[in-house]
């Protein structure tokens, strides 16, 4: 099977990861079957060796000279150094050593060393980033001066284009640090100390002497990962290692013709998770020359915001549509709900810390135990609902961008915004949303249509009109126009423009024009190869507006005979004849009322009270909160009436609602 991809004109190789769960396998030596609990625990035994090595090889190189010299890309001879961590580390001498009297083979040190050697390539940032808060450490930690605020940056590699929130979270860190030892560390690698170890097994480090993975040409949803594994905890010679065949089905989104690569291997519980690596063709993204875009914009209860312009041969820019909004307000709610458990319980854990404090007492250790077991399971199911969540907003913004064939999207950037001065609720629910999760999951989705993703500042994108960029009036409600609020944007031009709308709709447009308008200032991030646009040109923004298009009359309403001759006597908008009487049967006409044609009897809860008093009054001592006024389970929420009740007869009114 060929490895290289046959690439097109006009196409890219994009690199993706499914993640399949390996059920079983073969020992190929005896013929045995393997349940997927002792595969579960022959995997485990091997990431076990593995973690072991990486333990020691990273403890011994967790410094900053040795990260330094693995950064810079050199030896002490001065040649280049490999790009894989493995074979870099091998260069320069570092070698991990095999617990004793335990037998492995080369692969198993090779997979020990690339997994430490990326975790030591990773820290260069977080050394870099640290280095320069402590060197330009500011008079007072909470807050910088507008001076502090330049020396820290020029301070830090790339620190110019860097989120303000990074620099205050490591310096909280520091001034943690400092509060605690009386003065500030010496580096990251004091502050932070050795990562833990996640334990796993990275075959994309063997060749075919330890793993292989072939698909199968006659039904490319399977393929078959053949691995060494050992058969015993510490094996002690190469006869207690086997060969294992594991049979795997791939899910659909692999495409047919991808090149599979070796996967990674986790053991979580009593199952075997494979990460499996993939590569397809994709049309390739272009930077500039975009026609069609679809701009996107964030909010608060409302999560995105979309729409689309087109630009014209002319400069002008014109909107498609209305646009749409993705709301996920029960997705929210929840997770919400779950934060506010997971803070009640990490306080309930600080309690049980401070009780114990050192002293042996087994009730309570086993209690503290049931409550981190609980922990763990309320971060999971955050994580989880997270995870669905980004999924599910970016497959939303990439369709409507495929739906309205626009060839890049254009994201508002907001990496740098502080959840600061909006109330204590607003703060944490704009801290806990999940942006950065959701702009790399649309990146990932638009690659396989070929479609950019690009991120624009967000200076004033809801502060002004789209159709002439003066600043907005924003109201509560476009009925309340005098009331002041968020959510309604009115324009104050009213002679020649007269703009008014929902906020976020007038932000995507902002966007969307603004990223045609400055699409050549697009340029591929190094760190990320994330496409963006760094700043905003006031000579390109003045062209990034929407130009309102007028609706043609469908017929020609000039006056130029006599009108149509109307009745005296208008249709009623009710129908005044009676209705008839009731079938027997569930067939014939609607008969009088609401009640459904197809039952012969109204439904139990017709009959039922359902006034506000929704559940009765206690006659215990306890009162739940909220039951004063009927509220029932949610407060403030009581009960309404059925639809099938009786609705009172009211006079219409054919005016307007205004």
């Amino acid at each position: 099977m060929s490895r290289k991809l046959p690439l097109a004109e006009g196409e890219t190789s994009r690199t993706a990861c499914a993640r399949i769960l390996v059920r079983a396998g073969v020992d190929e030596k005896t013929g045995e079957v393997l349940s997927q609990a002792v595969l579960a625990e022959r995997v485990g035994w091997c990431t076990g060796l593995v973690a072991g090595m990486v333990c020691a090889l990273m403890g011994e190189h967790w410094n900053s000279a040795d990260v330094d010299v693995l950064a810079s890309g050199e030896d002490a001879g001065g040649r280049k150094l490999p790009s894989n961590a493995w074979m870099a580390l091998r260069r320069l001498g570092w070698t991990a050593a095999t617990p004793e009297g335990v037998k492995v083979n080369d692969r198993i040190v090779r997979m020990a060393q690339e997994q430490a050697g990326r975790a030591l390539r990773s820290a260069k940032w977080r050394a870099d980033l640290t280095a320069g808060v402590l060197a330009t450490w500011p008079a007072d930690p909470r807050k910088r001066t507008p001076v502090e605020w330049d020396q820290v940056r020029a301070s830090i590699p790339g620190g110019e284009y860097l989120p303000s929130s990074i620099i205050k979270g490591r310096t909280r860190q520091a001034a943690k640090f400092v509060k605690a030892n009386g003065r500030l560390p010496v580096d990251v690698f004091e502050l932070e100390g050795t990562p833990k170890i996640p334990r796993m097994l990275l075959l994309a480090a063997c060749d075919g002497q330890q793993a292989t993975i072939e698909r199968s040409e006659t039904d490319p949803a399977r393929a078959l990962l053949r691995l060494q594994l050992p058969t015993r905890p510490d094996p002690q010679a190469y006869r207690d290692w086997t060969w294992v065949q594991c049979p795997i089905t791939l899910p659909s989104t692999v495409p047919a013709g991808a090149v599979v690569h070796l996967p990674t291997l986790r053991v979580t519980g009593r199952q075997v998770r494979a990460d499996v690596a993939y590569t397809h063709a994709v049309p390739k993204a272009q930077r500039a020359g975009h026609t069609v875009a679809l701009g996107v914009d964030w909010g608060l209860n409302t999560l995105l915001s979309a729409g689309a312009v087109r630009l014209h041969d002319n400069g002008r820019i014109t909107s498609l549509g209305a646009g749409a909004q993705f709301r996920a307000a029960g997705v929210l709610a929840k997770q919400h709900r779950l934060r506010r458990l997971s803070e009640r319980l990490h306080a309930k854990d600080d309690q049980y810390v401070r009780l114990i404090d050192g002293r042996p007492d087994e009730h309570l250790t086993a209690k503290h135990e049931v409550l981190r077991g609980e922990i763990r399971h309320v971060s999971g199911r955050r994580s989880h609902l997270n995870d669905a969540l980004a999924w599910a907003a970016a497959r939303w913004a990439v369709d409507q961008a495929i739906a309205a064939g626009t060839t890049v999207i254009y994201l508002e950037d907001l990496r740098s915004m502080e959840a600061k001065g909006m109330g204590r609720t607003h703060n944490t629910r704009l801290s806990q949303q999940v942006r950065g999760q959701i702009t790399d999951r649309m990146r990932h989705l638009a690659a396989e249509a070929g479609i950019a993703v690009v991120t624009v500042p967000a200076r004033n994108t809801s502060k002004h009109c789209p159709q002439c960029l003066t600043p907005l009036w924003h109201r509560k409600a476009p009925d309340r126009p005098t009331t002041a609020g968020w959510k309604w944007a009115i324009c104050p031009n009213r002679e020649s423009c007269g703009w008014q709308g929902d906020r976020d709709h007038g932000a995507w447009r902002r966007i969307a024009a603004r990223g045609l308008a400055h699409q050549a200032k697009t340029v591929i991030d190094r760190t990320n190869h994330a496409m963006v646009i760094r700043s905003v040109v006031d000579k390109l923004e003045a062209k990034a507006v929407v130009t309102p298009t007028t609706k043609a009359s469908r017929k020609d309403r000039s006056k130029t005979g006599p009108a149509r001759p109307h009745t005296s006597r208008p249709a009623p908008r009710r129908r005044r004849a009676p209705s008839p009487a009731r079938p027997h049967g569930p067939a014939g006409k609607r008969p009088e009322g609401h009640a459904p044609t197809d039952r012969t009897q109204l439904p139990r809860a017709a009959h039922r009270h359902q006034s506000v008093n929704a559940i009765s009054t206690p006659t215990t001592g306890h009162r739940p909160r909220g039951a004063a006024l009927g509220a029932g389970f949610h407060l403030h929420a009581h009960a309404s009436p059925p639809r099938w009740e009786t609705i009172p007869e009211t006079q219409s009114d054919p005016g307007s609602l205004s």
